[in-house]
């Protein structure tokens, strides 16, 4: 492969449109920052026709900023949640995002009747709210007008696909959670009827094979995005994996975590695994990559948002500015971030998660409120990985917050593992680049592909005082967790 290529990484709160050479470097960049649209009933929901708007005016601005043509675009994307679209291929109403919260009843009746469970054992993921299938079973309950018309449920990146190619399927990273059986790699009829969703059976998209899913661009958005019509748009997986590539962390047994909306901490596997305590989701690439068991939780850089609020701070870096004021421990001041109005869905599942801080006294502070926001997410991020299997010889860090070095620190300290910092701030892009590369021959395998990618990394080893204090910590963390756990129901009906 030779030429630019652009690299779209579409985002829940922000689209991105990176302009590579094919050794990886980031030559230009476009982004626009994307509306989320929330609503009574736990709604997240997201204008489709904006969200494409926003693609093309990176495109356009990309191939402006570049240093010359863009010959191929490479394709990421936020997951899960039900973007509907109709016979012509046009959005049927706003996208429910992954975070969207509205089928907490549908996931607490799975849950309570085994179906989740049954599930599990087909699909070694665990439900949860955010998934197209609790979206349709909810959908279908409470306001069916909106699925008239409907032809498929798509995600971010396959709905983007279709309007940049006029394809319509689905990436297999994408298909994983909740429609694939995992001892197959085929979409299960078995769990669409467990689901309840047979009715919604034909909404349900081919899962596409590695020929198609590299298509030529359209006339119409090829004009609109200042591109070539004709060139080759490839579908990456969607952004979990694709990051985790672009970070590097594509053999069995690498391990990753996306500081971003959402944690998300996985490691590579061996095969899918469909027994034990179901948690997570298990998502498959294409054949010969190495499946991914990733644990996206609903904490993640919000909880950093909300404690800059909190404390009236400027951002940010203020806030972990003020956090490296204090010592290890935020003087006693423990936060349990399970701050989202969906509660949380890895690496256990409970719509009803509220988050608590405790160890308060008359000398705390806002530098120890801020110090045990940042202590607290890396906790679940601990708690993620133990979840995953057995310790990791390193973790590789990606996403906004890994520009913080005392958020690196501090996972370094809870986790007890060296973490891992790449260089290069857009992973999911390169991510996307790399299928690229896969996807026309240039490279046979994605390790191959990386190889290619001249990249410099930081390492940050845990400091042993520190992960001392903080190993103990993390039994506490996780024992107070449980003990509130039968109260969080009871929290959330007075908000109600």
């Amino acid at each position: 492969m030779s030429g630019l290529t652009a690299a779209v990484d579409a985002g829940t709160s922000l689209i991105k449109a990176v302009v590579l050479d094919e050794e990886g470097r980031e030559l230009a960049i476009a982004s626009r920052p994307t509306r989320v649209l929330t609503r009574a009933g736990g709604r997240s929901e997201q204008d489709m026709s904006e969200v494409l708007e926003a693609v093309l005016e990176c495109l356009r601005e990309a191939a402006r900023l570049a240093p010359g043509r863009i010959e191929r675009i490479a394709v990421t994307a936020q997951g899960d949640g039900a973007w509907l679209v109709d016979g012509a291929g046009d959005p049927l109403g706003r996208a429910a995002l992954w975070n969207d919260g509205r089928s907490d009843e549908v996931v607490e009746g799975w849950s309570a009747d085994g179906t989740l469970e049954r599930a599990f054992r087909i699909n070694g993921s665990l439900g949860n709210l955010g998934l197209p299938n609790a979206i349709l079973a909810w959908t279908r309950r409470h306001d069916p007008g909106a699925l008239e018309g409907a032809t498929a449920v798509l995600t971010c990146g396959s709905w983007l696909y279709l309007a940049l190619t006029g394809v319509c399927g689905l990436h297999p990273s994408e298909a994983s959670a909740p429609w694939l059986d995992m001892h197959t790699g085929g979409i299960s009829e078995e769990l669409v009827e467990l689901y309840g969703l047979a009715w919604a059976r034909d909404l349900i998209p081919p899962v596409l094979d590695a020929h198609e899913l590299t298509a030529p661009l359209r006339a119409e958005p090829a004009e609109v995005g200042g591109l070539d019509p004709g060139i080759p748009v490839t579908l990456a997986a969607y952004d979990v994996v694709a990051t985790a590539t672009g970070s590097g962390a594509v053999a069995v047994g690498d391990a990753f975590c996306i500081l971003g909306t959402t944690l998300c901490t996985g490691v590579r596997v061996s095969t899918p695994a469909t027994s034990g305590v179901p948690s997570g989701l298990t998502l498959l690439g294409l054949p010969g990559q190495a499946p991914v068991r990733a644990f996206p939780t609903l904490a993640g850089t919000g909880v950093i948002d909300w404690a800059v609020a909190l404390l009236g701070l400027g951002g940010a870096r203020e806030l972990t500015e003020l956090a490296a004021t204090v010592p290890v421990g935020a003087g006693g001041v423990r936060l349990w971030p399970y701050l989202s109005p969906a509660g949380e869905r890895a690496p256990f599942l409970d719509p009803a998660a509220r988050g608590v801080i405790a160890g308060l006294s008359f000398e705390t502070g806002a530098a120890e409120i801020a110090r045990a926001a940042i202590e607290g997410l890396a906790h679940v991020i601990r708690d993620c990985l133990d979840t995953a299997g057995p310790r990791p010889a390193s973790l590789s860090l990606s996403g906004g917050g890994a520009a913080s070095e005392l958020w690196c620190r501090t996972i370094a300290d809870v986790t007890g593992v060296p973490v891992v910092r790449g260089d290069g701030a857009q992973l999911g892009a390169r991510g996307a680049l790399v299928a690229a590369l896969v996807a026309d021959g240039s490279a046979p395998d994605e390790a191959s592909a990386l190889a290619r990618i001249a990249t410099e990394r930081v390492v940050f080893d845990p400091d042993p005082p520190a992960a001392a204090l903080l190993e103990a910590r993390h039994a506490d963390f996780l024992a107070t967790r449980d003990a509130l756990a039968p109260r969080w129901a009871h929290w959330r009906a007075a908000t109600r």
